[in-house]
């Protein structure tokens, strides 16, 4: 083999080598670029998950703007167990000043008693936007915990875009009430959330509940002014009530929690508002279900009313 041959093949024979290293070296960059980018892709779902995280919210969920969990149970309770003594000390409170008589219950006449399974109906319709039915949910709320237990109540409060915005409430979407003496279905049709035009839905009207309200959400069950109007509360065709009992305007700037606190002080301008209407409420209550419980129809909150509803 002559010089020239063993240099061509000794030259081949580098280039060989040179390739394979180039190859060799090309591979083990490509697997450290999969390696970084897979790690990168793992970095970056980490975070999106933790910034969807935040606040408690777990699951990718958007975190509440409202208390939720152990802080909500809490003011749900105090909401559901103001104390007897407090309300028989408010009595009437503010439920029967001037002009009271245009916001409390009317009783209606002719009528037979609607019923549910054998117990008299409450029928609530409102919606999570609006501020008026935010103050009524209170006494509402104060008043059927006499006589039953609501379970899965949340916090919210009125679209901040209406008027009086944000006003501090709790919501009947998604709750359920249970009495032995009567039956409770809370509607709210549209949430706080806007969509284009209008408040994304949440619970439609049975076809029972739609006719319940064309009949008697317009007069002579209802002033002509607040016709079809939101909040609405047929009390088992006995009674009904249209508009909030007392202005929103009493809870501008509070949360859930001041709202609440408040209640256990008899002498409180919220407490008079939201138990005095609340013990109007509980009157009605009594007419309908023929005076039971007697440890709550009896009382002084009970009876503050007498002839006023």
């Amino acid at each position: 083999m002559s010089k020239r041959q063993r240099d061509s093949r000794e030259y081949a024979r580098r280039m060989r080598m040179i390739q394979e290293r180039t190859t060799a070296r090309k591979g083990r960059m490509r697997r450290a670029t999969a390696a970084i980018a897979t790690v990168l892709v793992v970095f970056a779902v980490m975070i999106v998950a933790k910034l969807g995280g935040a606040g408690g919210g777990g699951g990718g969920e958007p975190a509440s703007p409202f208390p939720t969990g152990a802080a909500a149970a809490a003011i749900v309770a105090q909401l559901t167990s103001v104390p007897p003594s407090v309300l028989d000390q408010v009595g009437t409170g503010s439920a029967a000043g001037p002009g009271s008589a245009a916001t409390l219950p009317k009783a209606i006449s002719g009528q037979e008693v609607l019923t549910d399974g054998g117990k008299p109906l409450v029928l609530y319709v409102g919606a999570e936007y609006c501020p008026f039915c935010a103050a009524q949910r209170w006494p509402v709320v104060v008043a059927l915990s006499r006589f039953g237990t609501f379970s899965g109540l949340t916090i919210t409060a009125s679209a901040s875009d209406d008027v009086y915005p944000n006003t501090p409430t709790v919501s009947f979407h998604g709750s359920t009430y249970t009495s032995d003496v009567l039956t409770f279905q809370g509607v709210e049709t549209s949430s706080r959330t806007r969509k284009g035009g209008s408040y994304t839905p949440l619970d439609q009207l049975t076809a029972q509940q739609a006719q319940l309200v064309q009949k008697f959400n317009a007069p002579p069950y209802v002033d002509a002014k607040s016709a079809g109007s939101i909040p609405f509360i047929d009390f088992a065709n006995q009674a009904v009530a249209g508009g909030a009992s007392f202005s929103p305007q009493l809870l501008a700037g509070m949360t859930a929690e001041q709202v609440t606190a408040a209640l256990a002080d008899p002498n409180s301008e919220i407490t008079k508002a939201i138990a005095g209407n609340a013990n109007a409420i509980t009157a009605v209550l009594c007419k309908i279900t023929g005076g039971k419980p007697a440890n709550v129809c009896t009382t002084p909150a009970a009876t503050a009313f007498q002839g006023k509803v």
